[in-house]
């Protein structure tokens, strides 16, 4: 395939996610019985930002002509660890190297093991010299670099399987937020979705925000109302009541709307159904010693990524900040 054919891949694709073929609508059901945290909804929307900010013409042929992209490569090998927090949170890895040229060899998380074979499976139907640049293995073996994602943990397993090659290795991230206290209505309404979507299980959901003394968390609590029907989802009705016993045993001083626990507490990364809070005096210096910390993705708020934008990444909003596809065409 020339780089002409893999765009018009990708495009063809763009449409067929956002579709109601009846071969989709199962696969998405299989994918949520495999993975409860995939609920239809969010599956749906995974797929309509895919759609919409990664497979659109004009977007691919804008990025491509940033990297002066063609079709003199040299054709390596890349081996992915993907993630399975969030459906296809792997995808835009997929894209890089589908679309610089280069050959990709695949390890699913279990979490995620259904998505991303149907979308190989179509990209096959559609042209049969996709088995010959994409495939998927439990193993990965003999490649030239390597893309892997999971946990602090596992990260510390990719360095060193993986460390004397190439690679790019990603461990742990959360997003936070920096409120002034002046936010409109439809500006919390929005934040609550970058606190929500995907039940905040995104390396770009909002997992701590910061406030002014004296904020006022009434309004705040009764917008994120709008996702009072997550305590109808066992596993984070389980989530819930287990992280709020906790702060009742321990003593600690806690708001909730019956849906989400808001807690005071200096970690960033907070657990299901519950959001961490603190006080700031001077909002330049903390936005100083966030950009420093290697752990946050994404900093939302104003002068920052906008409120409801932080669970729409584009093309150039690459994970961690490394350029995945300067990364390829380095090799």
């Amino acid at each position: 395939m020339n780089l002409s054919q893999r765009i018009n891949l990708a495009e063809k694709l763009g449409d067929y996610l956002i579709s109601d073929e009846k071969k989709l609508t199962a696969i998405k059901q299989k994918a949520f019985e495999k993975n409860k945290w995939f609920t239809e909804e969010f599956i749906n929307l995974s797929l309509k930002n895919i759609s919409a900010q990664f497979l659109k013409n004009k977007k691919l042929e804008s990025w491509v002509s940033h990297y002066h992209l063609d079709d003199n490569i040299n054709p390596k090998t890349i081996g992915i660890v993907m993630a399975g927090n969030i459906p296809l949170v792997g995808f835009h890895d997929f894209l890089c190297v589908f679309i610089s040229g280069h050959r990709q060899m695949i390890k699913l998380s279990e979490k995620d093991n259904v998505l991303m074979p149907h979308i190989i499976e179509k990209l096959t139907e559609w042209n049969a010299a996709v088995p010959g640049v994409v495939s998927v293995s439990d193993l990965l073996k003999n490649c030239d670099a390597y893309i892997a994602t999971g946990s602090n943990n596992s990260s510390k397993y990719f360095k060193y399987y993986f460390g004397k090659y190439p690679s790019i290795i990603r461990g742990n991230k959360t997003s936070v937020a920096i409120l002034s206290g002046s936010e409109t209505m439809d500006e919390l309404n929005l934040l609550a979705d970058d606190v929500n979507i995907y039940f905040g299980l995104g390396c770009r959901n909002v997992t701590k925000i910061y406030v002014p003394k004296d904020y006022d968390f009434i309004p705040l609590l009764n917008v994120f109302k709008k996702y009072k029907y997550f305590i109808d989802h066992p596993k984070y009705k389980n989530n819930y009541d287990y992280n709020l016993a906790l702060l009742i045993m321990n003593h600690v001083l806690y708001m909730t709307n019956e849906t989400i626990i808001l807690a005071e507490n200096e970690n960033i990364f907070s657990p299901v159904s519950e959001l961490h809070y603190n006080f700031y005096a001077d909002k330049n210096v903390l936005q100083n010693e966030l950009k420093e910390n290697e752990s946050i993705q994404c900093i939302v708020g104003n002068n920052a990524i906008e409120f409801g934008k932080a669970q729409q990444p584009e093309l150039f909003d690459y994970a961690d900040g490394e350029d995945v596809m300067e990364f390829l065409l380095s090799l």
